[in-house]
């Protein structure tokens, strides 16, 4: 059996990026409510 999570920077970039947050009014609000609590990284860059 082979593991759950395999990590590939490229998809995840692709499905929880900043661009795609910045894409729909809701991932804005994630954006931005990140910031608010002072994240050190918002999203994950590409």
């Amino acid at each position: 059996m082979s593991q759950t999570y395999q990590p590939n920077k490229r998809k995840r970039a692709k499905t929880h990026g900043f661009l795609v947050r910045a894409k729909t009014p809701n991932g804005r609000k994630v954006n931005t409510a990140r910031r608010q609590k002072g994240r050190a990284n918002v999203s994950i860059k590409k």
